[in-house]
């Protein structure tokens, strides 16, 4: 297989995401001949034995990486997020329920406002007249009669994280898309959760969902067969045809993972954070934007330069550098480094020594 290392900037976009070299060698080799069949993983058939194969494997790696056994479903969706925001109201709110919702960044807010189109929703918690700069303060008690509470487990754009889970006897639903197997969680205790794969599991195109069964259950029935959680387990994520290439790259992304674990991978994601931040704390031309350390993400680091001279500069000079993808999102500004697992510590110590070099370079004009 042809040697791309030589090639590869250093990326650390927000999504889709940096994957790791060995998985992009294995997906390309698998365009052209999947598994010796002489066929391209983009030719074979979604119902054919080959693709229910990578199915079944990536289901078990799923369960096996959470920690969980066959009282959950696992399922590949289409339609990202977004599609999950209705979804979810359509499969577990109703006109006598009321859904919960912590609004703690831009994500978490659109998964909100969707959810009132179905039915009645409730913000237990904002931050949002905080320029969510920090999480919101959780209410002692959380009302026990809500049909679920649904939360972002990472905040994208403006860099928070959660670390624990709220304390709830009612059904938890999250939304992991950008920090899911970064690190270890009670998988368990959630009704439900879901990730959009272009983060740490694969490319954009597919959403991974999994669902507890006796959640489940309590699913509205009379939905059409594609906006059917129940429909989708009883097809087997073959419901209408799924986006194959996408759930084997998420499979080989699965496979990586394993073999790293989720202990080492949560470790490296620590230091990789520690020291990124410790740099921007010690540089003069930069600060974090989250001030709080208990609230800062460990997958993205955000943070603005002094002024609009020193931000430019700096832009200018790591794509000099080859660095990519560092740019804030457009309604934040500034700098966003995201570090999800592919990223690795030897790239983030390469950006460091970048920062520090740009302060000398930019102190001497």
């Amino acid at each position: 297989m042809t040697n791309y290392s030589s090639n590869r900037k250093l990326y650390f976009g927000a999504g889709p995401a940096s994957l790791p070299e060995e998985v992009l060698q294995e997906a390309a080799a698998a365009v052209v001949n999947f598994n010796n069949t002489g066929l391209s993983i983009l030719e074979i058939p979604h119902r054919g034995k080959q693709f229910i194969a990578v199915l079944e494997e990536a289901n078990a790696l799923v369960k096996e990486l959470c920690g969980l056994n066959d009282n959950h479903e696992v399922l590949w969706m289409q339609g990202g997020g977004r599609l999950q925001f209705c979804m979810i109201p359509m499969n577990f709110l109703n006109q006598e329920k009321t859904a919960g919702y912590i609004d703690s960044g831009h994500w978490a807010h659109e998964a909100a406002k969707a959810a009132a189109y179905y039915g009645n929703t409730q913000i237990i918690a904002s931050s949002k007249t905080e320029n969510y700069n920090q999480l919101p303060l959780l209410p002692e008690s959380i009302d026990p009669s809500l049909a679920y509470l649904h939360f972002t487990t990472n905040n994208t754009i403006y860099g928070t994280q959660w670390t624990t889970e709220p304390k709830t006897s009612v059904p938890l639903i999250a939304d992991m898309s950008s920090d899911f197997l970064s690190c270890q969680r009670n998988f368990s205790d959630y009704g439900m959760f879901y990730a959009c794969a272009q983060k740490n599991i694969g490319p954009a195109g597919v959403t991974l969902v999994v669902v507890r069964k006796d959640f489940l259950e309590k699913g509205n029935s009379n939905l059409p067969e594609m906006l059917s959680y129940a429909q989708h387990v009883k097809q087997q994520s073959l419901l209408n045809t799924p986006p194959v290439f996408a759930v084997y790259v998420s499979l080989l992304m699965l496979r990586w993972t394993k073999r790293q674990s989720l202990a080492f991978l949560e470790n490296t994601n620590n230091e990789k954070a520690t020291l990124l931040y410790t740099e921007l704390e010690r540089n003069s031309l930069f600060t974090p934007n989250i001030i709080n350390e208990n609230h800062r993400s460990k997958m993205n680091v955000c943070f603005k330069a002094i002024n609009e001279t020193a931000e430019k500069g700096f832009l200018a000079f790591s794509k000099n550098k080859d660095v990519e993808g560092i740019e804030g999102h457009r309604s934040a500004g500034g700098f966003r480094v995201s570090l999800y697992n592919a990223v690795t510590l030897a790239a983030v110590k390469k950006l460091i020594a970048f920062l520090q070099e740009y302060e000398q370079v930019y102190l001497k004009q």
